[in-house]
């Protein structure tokens, strides 16, 4: 899918698939693959329509027509003077673990007119983490494809050990032949062939649907059709523009409910964090998702929080980063995860996931009044505060700390691309890393656990022990990382203890958490709202002047919608309401360019640059935690209650 012609994206329960223009699927890789994509995997990779031995010409490109359905039309060959005998109306869907085509064929001709269409079709059943990855590949010992042509259509399957999954796809009416795709000959991809006579303006009609069976796959009951809480719709403009982007943000989040498993073997569902490369349960995001979601759904934290705990570390595992009491950060189901090619399968190297747990189990319960789920966990949250004064770091190094993972993540902080964690020169901080934000996070956690056991669990002695660490933790953080000559917060100390002193929006956090005093807290909430931070869209992750600021890197000078809600409600927690409104100003109006749908990261550039937002490239879309910011900007503009 070129520039040009980008085509549409679909998506329905926990399937996705990207099309080109014309309603086509070639195979490709990269930042932008195309296909059906189910589970982590791509199970069609060919999808090419050709009418009377040539590709059909474009007349109107695919349009989506909601979220899981598209239309386009196409012709034969023609010119002026011959003009094409019959007109191809091409609608497609996606709907769970499938992708229905209906073609219909319209003669515009006042005679008999027989239609040649054919269909190649390919499935390489390649892993997401394959397709990211231009430049790298991955060893399949004993990896087979196989192909049987069926009574209706064809059947494709892969196996390697015990792993198999297949696609399989049925045809109404079924092909008139079926032969291997030319010109290569390729087994694993077939051609289907159809003759099809059009009466004088007559129509004739094919319908087509593949289905994915990923490995392991139990495919889940359907997603309930209950109209979604909606917020309020206010009365001015600007009310309404955040009304309408927190319709499209919970619209997006039901797009992007997926089924897990909870701590009793329950069953859940959940949104994952994001299209294309996340469609998955993932740590950080689907618990910074549920906390802005807590007013209108606290439905989705609680089912998150069980599924967290279900997952929740047991063992040391230094392939995985599993530690015992540690939250996962991403699961995976795919071919290579399974294999323990890559480390994912349940991945846990984040240094922020566990406190954000803890965050999340006691706001839902101070928002709810809800003692049930903290009761039922309260033993993972318990070990969640053992991961963090033990592997975690609190104890041995003062601080929740990590050390690069050269097989997996170098950064275990939100900002989890190489090199996002650095001086000012640019430099990547050496570990073990402490990150600003998760030392706040970290601090928030043992205050709101402990008030869970002096309420709930009726456990006061172990209440006093974790005010009495979060009050060192803090007053350990203002000596340790207030850089005086900048008058902000460092972003993180190396190894060696040194300042990281980078300007960066993570200081925004810590007026969430409240590790900061309440002068300072201020002082760092208006300095992110200076030009050099504040791009009149939103709050760059790092300031702009600084050698390593660059307006499309992922995490050195973009604007992540996510990163500013959470700066919003720290902003409102320390009553500097005007800043609240011009973070959530520019947001919104960003927005209002994206068709009410926020991405998950812009461009740095400033808002005088351009009429409208630069999109970030390879930009998830939709992405979870940013569907949810809507609702936490209602949220900290007062329209919602305000945590404490």
């Amino acid at each position: 899918m070129s520039a040009a012609a980008p085509g549409v994206q679909l998506v329905r329960e926990a399937t996705f698939a990207r099309l080109g223009s014309d309603g086509e699927i070639t195979g490709t890789r990269g930042s932008a693959p195309d296909g059906l994509f189910l589970q982590d995997a791509r199970h069609l990779s060919r999808w090419l329509l050709t009418v009377d031995g040539t590709a059909p010409a474009v007349l109107v490109p695919a349009t989506a027509d909601g979220d899981d359905t598209a239309a386009c039309v196409l012709t034969p060959e023609g010119t002026r003077d011959h003009p094409p005998a019959y007109t191809v109306f091409r609608r497609q869907s996606v709907t769970a673990g499938a992708l229905t085509e209906h073609l219909t064929l319209v003669s515009n001709r006042p005679d008999l007119v027989t239609a040649r269409v054919e269909l190649t079709v390919g499935a390489d059943f390649a892993d997401l983490f394959e397709l990211r990855a231009d430049d790298r590949r991955y060893a399949k010992p004993g990896a087979e494809y196989e192909t049987r042509d069926s009574a209706d259509g064809v059947v494709f399957h892969y196996r390697r050990a015990a792993w198999h999954a297949r696609t399989e796809l049925t045809c109404h009416p079924a092909p008139d032949t079926a032969r291997p795709a030319e010109p290569d000959g390729d087994t694993t991809v077939r051609t289907l062939s159809w003759r099809l006579p059009l009466d004088a303006h007559g129509r004739a009609e094919v319908r087509l649907t593949a289905r994915a069976h990923p490995h392991g796959h139990i495919r889940p009951e359907p997603a309930s059709s209950a109209t979604p809480e909606r917020p309020p719709h206010g009365g001015e403009s600007v009310a309404d523009d955040l009304a309408r982007t927190c319709e499209r943000g919970l619209a997006d989040l039901d797009l992007l409910t997926i089924p897990v498993t909870g701590v009793d073997g329950e069953p859940l569902r959940v949104p994952a964090a994001g299209i294309p490369w996340f469609m998955t349960l993932f740590g950080r995001d689907s618990l910074l998702t549920s906390y802005f979601l807590l007013p209108y759904r606290p439905g989705t934290a609680a089912a998150v929080l069980s599924a967290l705990a279900a997952t929740q570390g047991e063992r040391h595992d230094a392939f995985s980063g599993e530690q015992p009491g540690r939250i996962v950060h991403e699961t995976r189901h795919g071919e290579l995860a399974h294999f323990r090619q890559v480390p994912y399968g349940r991945y846990y190297g984040a240094v922020d996931a566990t406190p954000l747990f803890l965050v999340l189990l006691h706001a839902h319960h101070q928002t709810t009044g809800d003692r049930i789920l903290a009761r039922r966990l309260e033993q993972h949250a318990r070990r969640a505060v053992d991961w963090m004064l033990t592997d975690g770091g609190l104890e041995e190094h003062g601080y929740l700390v990590y050390t690069p993972d050269p097989g997996g993540l170098v950064n275990q902080n939100w900002k989890d691309s190489a090199g996002a964690v650095c001086f000012a020169d640019g430099t990547q901080a050496e570990g073990p890393v402490a990150v600003s934000e998760a030392q706040g996070y970290a601090y928030d956690a043992l205050l709101r656990t402990a008030q869970l056991a002096a309420g709930v669990w009726g456990d006061e002695s172990y209440a006093r022990r974790l005010r009495e660490t979060a009050a060192a933790l803090r007053a350990r953080f203002t000596a340790d990382f207030w850089m005086t000559g900048a008058d902000f917060p460092a972003l993180a100390l190396d190894g060696a203890g040194r300042q990281v002193d980078a300007l960066a929006s993570d200081a925004g956090h810590l007026l969430w958490s409240g590790i900061l005093d309440e002068d300072r807290a201020r002082r760092v909430g208006r300095r992110l709202l200076e030009p050099d931070f504040f791009s009149g869209w939103a709050i760059r992750t790092l300031a702009a002047g600084q050698r390593p600021y660059h307006p499309l890197s992922y995490h050195r000078g973009s604007a992540w919608p996510h990163d500013n809600a959470v700066i919003a409600l720290g902003l409102a927690r320390h009553g500097l309401l005007d800043e609240v409104r011009t973070v959530a100003g520019g947001l919104i109006a960003a927005a209002s360019h994206h068709g009410h749908r926020l991405p998950e990261v812009l461009a740095g550039y400033h808002r005088s640059a351009t009429s409208a937002p630069v999109p970030y490239p390879h930009s998830c879309s939709p992405q979870a935690w940013a569907a949810a910011t809507p609702l936490a900007l209602r949220t900290a503009l007062g329209e919602g209650p305000l945590s404490p």
